[in-house]
């Protein structure tokens, strides 16, 4: 099943979200209006809004209310990437200049605080305990995982371990809190929840790791980033560690300075590093691990097109170029 496909799916669903993500974008601040619009209409997959929506039809749900939910994964989602380019002191996001680039860094942190709010007041109107109850709990587990990414930063000591745990954190669980959303608001049995819950979970360590292999071998037209952003900033991702794991001592010499200082005027030295040590194709191969992992979890769930489009997701997070 192809990614169109899977849109097609829920294209009334995902229309629905998108103008209910406009309608809450709504302030009586101009410059909310401004910096909330271009980074909503900036090109984005959508993905998390859409295994909220896939889950939900997956197990049956037949209200309104996983639009709500999926509007407000898609705010926390933006308000991290706002503060995450701030924090980076990125420029471009998916071929356009960042928020930042544009209206400065205050103006970004703050809008995103707004949409963090904007996604609670949300939140609150949905009614339910169990759902804040997620929601808070994965904001908090983010806020944790943006934190360890900054303690790794710099540090060439970093390894697999702590790779993973910021992974989970920062990414993962955003894509955990979203499938089992799908459950909570169809009434599944906690075994359910568990299991689609787990699905999201290793969808978002697949998802992260191919992002963090492409930063290393794509082109920058097809990820919307300049190749080596992650070097330029002093993150050890995995294609790095594995390469540090794999090389000669001469080498990993090299590669660690680099981690320790940033920048990318060593790039072709580090992109033979992780050539010669199969890096990339490691990294691959965890995050197929992964997805494997999520189609696995989906096992419990009752047969339906909707199950279909969320596997096919899976091999969508392995398989792609953006």
């Amino acid at each position: 099943m192809e990614f169109s496909t899977i849109r097609e799916l829920i294209a009334d669903d995902l229309a629905a979200t998108d103008r209910l993500i406009l309608d809450r974008l709504s302030s009586d601040v101009v410059l909310i209006n401004q910096i909330g619009h271009y980074i909503i209409n900036s090109g984005g997959k959508r993905l998390r809004p859409m295994i909220v929506l896939l889950a939900a039809r997956a197990l049956g749900y037949r209200g309104t209310a996983h639009i709500d939910l999926a509007a407000i994964i898609e705010f926390i989602h933006t308000a991290t990437l706002l503060h995450d380019d701030v924090v980076d002191d990125s420029d471009q996001r998916r071929s356009r200049d960042t928020a930042n680039a544009v209206w400065g860094n205050a103006a970004s942190v703050l809008v995103g605080d707004f949409l963090y709010s904007r996604s609670f007041e949300m939140m609150v109107a949905v009614g339910r305990m169990p759902i804040m109850d997620v929601l808070s709990h994965a904001t908090n587990r983010i806020a944790e995982g943006e934190v360890l990414q900054l303690l790794n930063c710099n540090d060439p000591e970093t390894d697999e371990r702590r790779y993973r745990e910021v992974i989970l954190r920062k990414t993962a669980t955003l894509f955990e809190a979203g499938a089992r959303l799908g459950a909570i608001i169809s009434d599944n049995p906690r075994d359910i929840e568990d299991a689609i819950a787990a699905y999201g979970l290793h969808l978002g360590m697949a998802f992260q790791m191919i992002d963090d292999a492409l930063d290393y071998g794509s082109s920058g037209v097809d990820i919307g980033k300049n190749i080596g952003d992650d070097l330029a900033e002093g993150k050890p991702t995995l294609p790095l560690i594995r390469a540090i794991e794999q090389s000669e001592p001469a080498i990993q010499t090299m590669l660690r300075d680099v981690i320790a200082n940033g920048g990318t005027e060593r790039i072709d030295e580090v992109l033979a590093a992780i050539e010669s040590t199969d890096a990339i194709a490691y990294t691959a191969r965890l995050a197929t691990e992964e997805a494997d992992k999520a189609k696995r979890a989906l096992s419990t769930l009752p047969e339906s097109t909707f199950r279909d489009a969320l596997a096919a997701l899976a091999d969508f997070s392995v398989d792609r170029s953006f």
